[in-house]
């Protein structure tokens, strides 16, 4: 009986040991998967300006917004059913389909090819929510072959009451669930981020600003998940498209993968394509956008 127990005791000490041990160990993510992040985010911003541009915007048949501007790009091609040149109905189903061809350069330096398919139902004039659904067809990100189906959900906000003063208008919400392809992996993303115009409403493009709040899960095949989280709200500066730098210039992301945590800093505001990426109290500067 004595030398049941002492094997069940040892057994016990060799369970525990074990499952302090597992769980000790961590897979901290690493400043090259930080970039993946930090590209994934590029496309998803770049995607959000493009359905949000086509939604706002139903009857042009350019990127050109209200006021004439060219905001993407001139070298992309929008078909609509049904056709141009009339108002669809309130409740009519409206399709519209952004064709970049084989190679379409935005005006924020990213390069991007094949189809994204925009599908809602025309709003009414007095519509305070819509949903938008995006499909990739053939679709590349600077090299990067995306694919996936979501949504997006545009609410009216009511104006702001404290300066810079912006009238009534629409936030998006992203409904993500994606896969993109990077340097041969599959990195799946699941999560929703929230853009909304905080300065320049009125304005000239380039005097614009947003803000994006969101989390996300980031899954790499064959690999271990992480969770972002934007812990300090991303700022999107249009300016930085007159000096060719991607818009995200402030503001921090945390990510968490097992038991560790590590931060990617955009900066103070400057248009530029570096970030700092912080884990364990070690900065590691990277390079974003193409």
């Amino acid at each position: 009986m004595k030398k049941i127990l002492a094997t069940l005791l040892i057994l016990g000490l060799l369970v525990v040991s074990c499952a302090k041990k597992e769980d000790a160990e961590t897979t901290p993510l690493t400043s090259g998967e930080a970039k993946v992040s930090a590209q994934i985010d590029l496309a998803n911003d770049d995607v959000a300006s493009i359905v949000q541009n086509i939604y706002e915007n139903p009857d042009s048949q350019t990127f050109a917004n209200k006021n004439g501007e060219t905001s993407l790009a001139a070298c992309a091609t929008i078909s609509r059913i049904p056709a141009f040149g009339s108002t669809p109905a309130a409740g009519t189903q409206v399709t519209t389909t952004v064709d970049f061809g084989t190679g379409c350069t935005l005006q924020n330096g990213n390069l991007v090819s094949g189809k994204i398919i925009i599908t809602y139902d025309y709003p009414t004039a007095t519509a305070t929510s819509v949903t938008v659904n995006y499909v990739f067809n053939n679709f590349t990100h600077n090299g990067h072959l995306v694919t996936g189906t979501k949504d997006f959900v545009f609410t009216k906000v009511a104006a702001t009451t404290t300066a810079p003063i912006i009238p009534q208008h629409w936030k998006a919400v992203m409904n993500m669930d994606l896969n993109i392809t990077i340097n041969g992996v599959i990195y799946h993303r699941v999560g929703s981020r929230t853009t909304e115009i905080t300065a320049g409403y009125n304005q000239p493009l380039a005097d614009r600003e947003y803000t994006v709040t969101g989390n996300w899960t980031t899954t790499p095949t064959g690999g271990s998940a992480w969770t972002s989280s934007i812990t300090t709200p991303l700022l999107v500066k249009m300016s930085c498209m007159n000096v060719n730098k991607p818009l995200l210039v402030k503001g921090v992301i945390t990510f968490v993968r097992d038991n560790s945590v590590a931060t990617l800093n955009y900066g103070s505001g400057n248009c530029d394509n570096l970030a700092v990426f912080t884990f364990n109290g070690n900065d590691y500067n990277i390079i974003i956008g193409n």
